[in-house]
């Protein structure tokens, strides 16, 4: 069975230059999500505020990210509405990370609660790294799975180490009797 890979890009340029275009779309979403929380903070209060803002802001970074940081593997095949969703859930790793860091300096430094921005700022660098190796693992990829196994493979694939899953073993329930034990004179 003939292995390949179908995360693109392949190369560490071109992976860098994505990585670039991740960052760029993630401070626009930075500016959403303080502009999010400083327009909703009156109304709904800080907390629920932080909360509506991330949904926002991933929901413009998906958009971003689809057209033009994934352009190139986005895969036209997926739908729209499954591709984001799969996007919130791949990224509620990032997302733990991301408000669990400005929650935890809400509590903990007094200046952020006056200038949120500052623990927006960190929660986004947090999250970064996870998020756009969960989106370019999990969401934009070259190729959709066809089978459950093929999604299992795609998600422990690790592409940089060369490490891959192990080869399912063959379905050899429908060969006849006679033919496995010819097959097993002859080793």
């Amino acid at each position: 069975m003939r292995r390949s890979r179908i995360f693109y890009p392949r190369s560490r340029p071109e992976i860098i230059d994505q990585f670039l275009r991740f960052g760029i779309v993630g401070a626009l979403g930075f500016l959403v999500d303080w502009g999010t929380v400083s327009l909703l903070r009156p109304p709904i209060g800080l907390v629920a505020a932080t909360l509506t803002a991330y949904f926002v802001a991933a929901t413009g970074n998906w958009c971003l990210n689809r057209f033009w940081t994934f352009r190139l593997s986005a895969a036209d095949n997926q739908h729209m509405i499954l591709q984001w969703l799969r996007f919130l859930l791949a990224n509620s790793f990032g997302f733990l990370l991301n408000r669990g860091m400005v929650f935890l300096l809400y509590a903990t430094v007094p200046l952020t609660l006056h200038f949120p921005a500052l623990a927006l700022a960190a929660g986004a660098l947090c999250g970064m790294v996870a998020n756009f190796n969960l989106s370019r693992r999990l969401v934009f990829r070259a190729q959709t799975p066809e089978t459950p196994l093929e999604l299992v493979q795609m998600a422990v694939e690790i592409p940089a180490a060369g490490l891959t899953a192990p080869e399912p073993e063959p379905d050899l329930s429908g060969l006849e009797d006679s033919t496995l034990r010819a097959h097993d004179r002859n080793d």
